[in-house]
């Protein structure tokens, strides 16, 4: 019995409250332009990091790959796979050597072959270096504020309220540590501290 070869399509976000819409619309643009019928469409849709692999409907993608069911792959850009430039080579290597065509739709790409595999490593490092360069800039303006002694930090009494708040964020949205620690305007290691604490005070 032959298996049914469709397009798949995934989209990532990188939390639960960040809406996919921009991502979807774009990628119907470019199906639409394609002539690609809905119905042969198969939608992947996360919402959590792209600093792990371990994601619900990405494990649900690869196993299609896995099983011959697709024959393409759209992204709205590389990045939405995996911020980790290991990671992300090591998929589109895979998908690649599968005879899999893999679509970039702002990126204006289109992978396949040892080119493909160039160009995708090319992309994705960049984007991982862009992220780090993000996050020493966000570090590197807090200690010049606490320099210039602009720097506020927490609030008063909310020391005791975030590790709380931390394990809410862990529990009810599934956000990474690094994506706590954005929210909470704090260093991931204090993110950690903070879910220890919560911990230990649920166990007393």
């Amino acid at each position: 019995m032959s298996v049914a070869v469709a397009v798949a399509v995934y989209v990532r976000v990188s939390t639960a409250s960040q809406n996919e819409v921009g991502q979807k619309d774009d990628i119907k643009r470019w199906l639409d332009g394609n002539q690609i019928p809905a119905e042969t469409v198969l939608w992947f849709i996360d919402k959590t990091s792209g600093d792990t692999l371990d994601r619900r409907e990405f494990d649900k993608l690869q196993s299609c790959v896995f099983n011959g069911e697709v024959n393409t792959i759209v992204v709205w850009k590389l990045d939405r796979l995996s911020r980790s430039l290991r990671d992300g080579m090591n998929v589109l290597c895979d998908w690649i050597e599968r005879r899999i065509r893999i679509v970039s739709v702002t990126q204006q790409i289109d992978l396949n072959g040892t080119l493909g595999k160039l160009l995708a490593s090319v992309l994705l490092a960049f984007s991982e270096m862009e992220q780090e360069t993000r996050r020493e800039r966000q570090a590197v303006g807090i200690r010049a504020a606490c320099e210039r002694g602009v720097y506020k930090g927490r609030k008063p009494g909310s020391t005791k309220a975030a590790p709380q708040r931390a394990l809410k964020l862990r529990t009810e949205r599934n956000l990474s540590d690094q994506e706590i620690a954005d929210v909470l305007k704090v260093s991931r290691r204090t993110v950690q501290r903070y879910l220890r604490i919560a911990e230990q005070v649920g166990e007393s």
